[in-house]
C-alpha cells in the first residue's frame, strides 16, 4: 500500500451475540498477510469485547492496534470519538493495511457509513465492505420478526400505525446495509433451522447478497476482506428504516452494569441468567465474574437464555477481583431493581 492509497475499512455489524468478536479474533489470528487494526464499539461501559481481542493480539495485530469506544455510538460522536480514533490508527508506524470496525450489536450501520464522508478522512479511507452477521438459531426462531398476529389485529383497527418492532428494525437495517451476510452458529440451528433462516433473510434483503454459513468465526479472510465495495459511495443500494431522519435514536434499548461478589458455583450463575432472560426478556448479558478459590477470571457471554462461560485468564496482580455483568434489554424491559433481585435471589446480593 502506498501512502496515497485509501486505507480500507471493513464494518462488521450484527445483532447482540451474533459472533462479531469471535469473527474478528479469528481474522486477527489469520489475517491473510495483512497488518490489521481494530476499533471496537460497545453498548455499555464494561469493555468485554475489546479485552477479549487484546488478549489475542499477535504481531500482525498488536494490542496498540486495538482501540475501544465504549458506551456510545461512534456514528453519533463523529468529531469527538470516531475521527480521532481513525486518525490515531492511520498514524501508527507501521501503518495498518486494513481496519476492522466492530459495531455495537444495537448499531445501525448506515449512519456509520455516512461518517466516512467527514471531510477530515473521506479522501484517505474507504469502506471496503460491510459484513453482517446473523445468528441462524435466533433468526429461525423468529426473534427479530414482529408479532404477526398482533400486527394484523392492529392493522385492522388502524392502518397508520408503524408495526415494526425495534428488534426487527435493527436486524433489517443491518442486513440491508451489507455486502456479505455470515450466517453464524449453524450447528445450534441445525440444517432445518439454517434453511429457515436463509429463507427469512432472503425475504428482507433489498438485493441479492451472498449468505455464507460460518461456525466459530472461521472464514477465509479472502472472502470478506478486499471487496473494494466503496460502500460510502453506494448508499442508495442500502435502504434503512431511518433514511428519512437526519439522526437516529438509541432509546429503544438500555443497559445497566451489575456488580456481583465472588460466586461459589458457576452453574448457579448460569441458572440465574437463564431465568432472567426467560422471565424478563433480557437480550444480552456479558462480563466477568470472580469464582471463590479460583485464580482464573470467568468470562460470561449470554444471548437470551443461551449462556456460555469459560475461564479466560488469571486475575492480574493488583487487579480488583470484582465481578461485573452488562445487562442489555429493550428500554421497557430494563428494571434495575428487578435485575438485581433476579440475580440476588440465586446468588449473593448484587451491589447496587
Amino acid at each position: 500500500m502506498t501512502d496515497l492509497a485509501k486505507l480500507p475499512v471493513t464494518v462488521i455489524t450484527g445483532f447482540l451475540g451474533s459472533g462479531k468478536t469471535t469473527l474478528i479474533r479469528n481474522l486477527m489470528q489469520n489475517p491473510g498477510g495483512k497488518r490489521l487494526a481494530v476499533i471496537v464499539n460497545e453498548f455499555g461501559d464494561v469493555g468485554v469485547d475489546g479485552d477479549i481481542l487484546k488478549s489475542c493480539a499477535i504481531p500482525e495485530c498488536p494490542a496498540e492496534n486495538i482501540l475501544e469506544l465504549a458506551n456510545g455510538c461512534i456514528c453519533c460522536t463523529v468529531a469527538d470519538d470516531f475521527i480521532p480514533t481513525i486518525e490515531a490508527l492511520m498514524a501508527l508506524d507501521p501503518r495498518p493495511d486494513h481496519i476492522l470496525i466492530e459495531t455495537s450489536g444495537l448499531a445501525l450501520p448506515k449512519p456509520l457509513l455516512k461518517a466516512f464522508d467527514w471531510p477530515d478522512i473521506r479522501s484517505r479511507i474507504t469502506v471496503d465492505g460491510v459484513i453482517a452477521l446473523a445468528d441462524a438459531e435466533a433468526v429461525a426462531a423468529g426473534r427479530f420478526a414482529p408479532n404477526v398476529a398482533a400486527v394484523d389485529a392492529q392493522r385492522a383497527a388502524d392502518d397508520s400505525i408503524d408495526h415494526e418492532t425495534p428488534l426487527s428494525e435493527v436486524f433489517e437495517d443491518q442486513i440491508s446495509c451489507a455486502d456479505i451476510i455470515l450466517l453464524t452458529k449453524p450447528d445450534l440451528a441445525g440444517p432445518e433451522g439454517v434453511a429457515k433462516a436463509k429463507a427469512l433473510i432472503a425475504t428482507e434483503l433489498p438485493r441479492p447478497l451472498p449468505v455464507i454459513e460460518v461456525a466459530e468465526g472461521v472464514v477465509d479472510p479472502r472472502i470478506i476482506l478486499g471487496l473494494e465495495a466503496a460502500a460510502e459511495d453506494d448508499m442508495e443500494a442500502r435502504p434503512s428504516h431511518h433514511d428519512d431522519h437526519d439522526d437516529h435514536e438509541h432509546d429503544d434499548f438500555e443497559s445497566i452494569v451489575v456488580e456481583i461478589p465472588d460466586q461459589e458455583d458457576p452453574a448457579a450463575l448460569v441458572a440465574a441468567i437463564e431465568g432472567l432472560a426467560r422471565d424478563h426478556n433480557i437480550l444480552r448479558v456479558k462480563g466477568y465474574v470472580a469464582i471463590a478459590g479460583k485464580p482464573m477470571r470467568l468470562l460470561v457471554q449470554a444471548v437470551g437464555a443461551r449462556v456460555r462461560h469459560q475461564y479466560d485468564r488469571p486475575w492480574r496482580d493488583g487487579e480488583v477481583r470484582q465481578g461485573r455483568l452488562v445487562v442489555i434489554a429493550e428500554h421497557d424491559d430494563i428494571n434495575p431493581e428487578m435485575i438485581h433481585a433476579a440475580l440476588g435471589s440465586t446468588l449473593t446480593a448484587a451491589a447496587e
